[in-house]
C-alpha cells in the first residue's frame, strides 16, 4: 500500500488565500516521495486548496492503491488523475438569474478555457460519470462545461479559447501573443482569449455533449438553455468552412475566416495574408486553419479533425433526435457526418511507398499531402480512441506502423522516451500524451509495458505528466501543469484496469 490522503468533504472549494499558485507548487518537489527507484514527488494540493472534490474520484484512487503494485506508478496515478479537479476548476456557478450551471475549466498553467482541452479534461472522468442532479457531482461539472461551450459558440464560433464568464467575477486574462492579431470575423478580447479556428474545437463540443448524454441519458438537459442553437452555430461554421479557395470561374472566393499574427514562428499565422494555403473545391471535407496543437495547418483539410467531427456529429445527432421536433437539424448532422466519412476515404487515404495504404495527416484536394502525425488529439494515432474506426482496421494498422517509426518526421526517438511530438515544441521533444494514446490503441502487452515504463521513468522526479520531454534528457521538458495530459494518463490506467489488469500488477523499476 502507498500513501493515500483521505477526506470526506465533497464539491467545490473556496480556496484559502494562503494556497500557493500551483504553477509554482508543481515545479517543486514535495514529500512524501514514492518508495520506488524514481522517488517521485507528491503533487496534490492540500485539501483546502483543491478546486473541486469528487468522492467518486477519491474512491477510485483508493481502489487503485490496492491494484497498482508499483509505487512509482501509483504515485504518478495519484498525482495525475485528479489534477483537473484539484487545480483547474477555476469557477463553478450559475448564469445570472437562472439555474443554468456553468463550469469554467482552465488548461492548467494558462488561465483560459479551451473548448478542446476542457472537453478532454471532462472525458478523464467519463468512467465515473452517472446521472445526478447534485451540483457537487461530476455530472454537474459536465453540464456546466456544455452550457459554457454553448455560450462561447453562440458568441464567437470560430474561436478556440475563451475568457472567464462575467458571472465569475474573474478578470479577463491578457494574451500578449494575440494583441496584434487581425482576425475575420472580429471578436471581443474581453470574451475571447484567442481566436484560432480549429475544427476539432467544434468537434469537442459535440464530444462532451455525447459523452454526457450516453452516460446519463439526460435528454431533458439538452432541451433547456441554448444547446440546440449552439449545434446550429457549429453546423453553420462547418458548412461555411467547406468554401474552396477558388470559384468555378477562377476568381478567389471570400473566406469566412482569416487570421494573421505578427510572429517569428511560421506555425503561428496563416499563409496568403491569412487565407491559408489553397484548397480544392468539391472534396466534401471541412477546412481547419489550425491543428489541435494550435499550430497552423499546412494543408487545411486536416484528416484527424474531419474524422473526429464526423464521428461526433453522428453521435450528437442521436441527442437531437431524442429532443424531438428537430428533424431538420438531425438530418443536417447525419448527412454531413456521412459525407465526411466518404470524403475521408476518397481524399485522406493514400499510398505510402514503405507502408502501403495509409491515412494522410493533411491534404488539399489537389493531390498534395502531409505525411506525419502530431501528438495532440485528434491525431491519426488516436482515431480508434475517439471512435472513428476500430484498432484492427487494416488502413489504420498500416498508418499506425508508419506513425510509430522513423518514417514519421515527428516521431521522436531516444533513451528517455520514444513518442510522437509535433511542431508546437519542435524536433527532439516527445509528448507523453502520444505515449498514452499508443497504450490506449494497443493490445500488445510488451508494447504497453515498455511504453508505460518510459512514462513512469521520465517525469524528472516531479510525478506529473509533462507536455513534452527531450527524448535524450528528461530534465529538459515543457509544462508540468498540463491538466488534460494528466487526466488522460489516469483514464488510461482505468482502461488498463479493465482490459489488462495484469499489467498494473507489474514492476516498473
Amino acid at each position: 500500500m502507498f500513501l493515500f490522503l483521505w477526506f470526506l468533504s465533497v464539491g467545490t472549494i473556496t480556496l484559502a488565500q494562503s494556497c500557493p499558485d500551483y504553477a509554482d507548487y508543481s515545479d517543486q518537489y514535495h514529500a512524501p516521495f514514492s518508495a520506488g527507484r524514481y522517488n517521485l514527488s507528491y503533487q496534490r494540493p492540500a485539501v483546502g486548496c483543491r478546486t473541486f472534490i469528487s468522492q467518486a474520484v477519491e474512491d477510485t484512487i483508493m481502489r487503485l492503491n490496492s491494484t497498482i503494485a508499483d509505487p512509482d506508478l501509483f504515485q504518478l496515478f495519484q498525482n495525475s488523475y485528479p489534477n483537473t479537479l484539484d487545480t483547474a476548476i477555476k469557477w463553478k456557478g450559475y448564469a445570472a438569474g437562472t439555474d443554468e450551471e456553468l463550469t469554467f475549466v482552465i488548461t492548467g498553467d494558462i488561465n483560459a478555457m479551451w473548448l478542446r482541452d476542457s472537453a478532454n479534461q471532462m472525458q478523464s472522468y467519463l468512467p465515473l460519470l452517472n446521472a445526478s442532479s447534485s451540483n457537487n457531482s461530476i455530472a454537474s461539472l459536465y453540464r456546466g462545461v456544455i452550457n459554457l461551450h454553448s455560450r462561447y459558440l453562440l458568441t464567437s464560433p470560430y474561436c478556440n479559447s475563451f475568457q472567464p464568464p462575467v458571472e465569475s467575477g474573474i478578470a479577463p486574462a491578457t494574451n500578449g501573443a494575440a494583441s496584434d492579431d487581425v482576425v475575420v470575423p472580429a471578436y471581443n478580447d474581453n470574451f475571447v482569449f484567442e481566436c484560432k479556428y480549429e475544427l476539432d474545437s467544434l468537434a469537442a463540443f459535440l464530444e462532451v455533449s455525447s459523452n454526457y448524454y450516453n452516460a446519463t441519458q439526460d435528454v431533458s438537459f439538452f432541451q433547456k438553455y441554448q444547446w440546440t442553437d449552439a449545434v446550429n452555430a457549429v453546423l453553420t461554421v462547418a458548412e461555411a468552412m467547406m468554401t474552396s479557395t477558388y470559384a468555378d470561374d477562377g476568381s478567389v472566393n471570400q473566406s469566412p475566416y482569416t487570421f494573421t499574427r505578427q510572429t517569428n514562428r511560421a506555425s503561428e499565422t496563416l499563409e496568403n495574408s491569412g487565407l491559408g494555403n489553397p484548397v480544392q473545391s468539391g472534396t466534401g471535407l471541412i477546412r481547419s486553419a489550425f491543428r489541435p496543437s494550435d499550430d497552423a495547418t499546412i494543408y487545411q483539410f486536416l484528416i484527424p479533425s474531419n474524422m473526429m467531427f464526423s464521428r461526433y456529429l453522428s453521435s450528437a445527432a442521436l441527442i437531437m433526435q431524442a429532443i424531438g421536433n428537430q428533424t431538420t437539424l438531425t438530418t443536417r448532422m447525419t448527412a454531413l457526418s456521412s459525407q465526411l466519412s466518404s470524403a475521408i476515404s476518397t481524399y485522406g487515404i493514400v499510398n505510402d511507398p514503405n507502408h502501403g495504404t495509409v491515412y494522410a495527416y493533411e491534404v488539399d484536394g489537389y493531390g498534395s499531402r502531409n505525411m506525419m502525425d502530431d501528438a495532440n488529439i485528434p491525431s491519426l494515432l488516436s482515431a480508434p480512441f475517439f471512435g472513428y474506426l476500430d484498432t484492427d482496421d487494416d488502413v489504420y494498422q498500416a498508418t499506425r506502423e508508419k506513425l510509430l517509426s522513423a518514417d514519421n518526421p515527428y516521431f521522436m526517438r531516444g533513451p528517455v522516451i520514444n513518442a510522437i511530438g509535433g511542431a508546437h515544441d519542435g524536433p527532439g521533444y516527445a509528448w507523453p500524451m502520444a505515449s498514452i494514446i499508443r497504450i490506449f490503441t494497443s493490445s500488445d502487452d510488451t508494447e504497453i509495458f515498455n511504453t508505460l515504463k518510459e512514462i513512469v521513468s521520465s517525469t524528472d522526479g516531479l510525478g506529473l505528466i509533462h507536455e513534452s520531454i527531450n527524448s535524450f534528457n528528461q530534465a529538459d521538458w515543457t509544462r508540468q501543469w498540463f491538466s488534460w495530459a494528466n487526466g488522460l494518463f489516469g483514464q488510461m490506467i482505468l482502461d488498463l484496469e479493465s482490459r489488462k489488469p495484469e499489467i498494473l500488477g507489474m514492476s516498473f523499476q
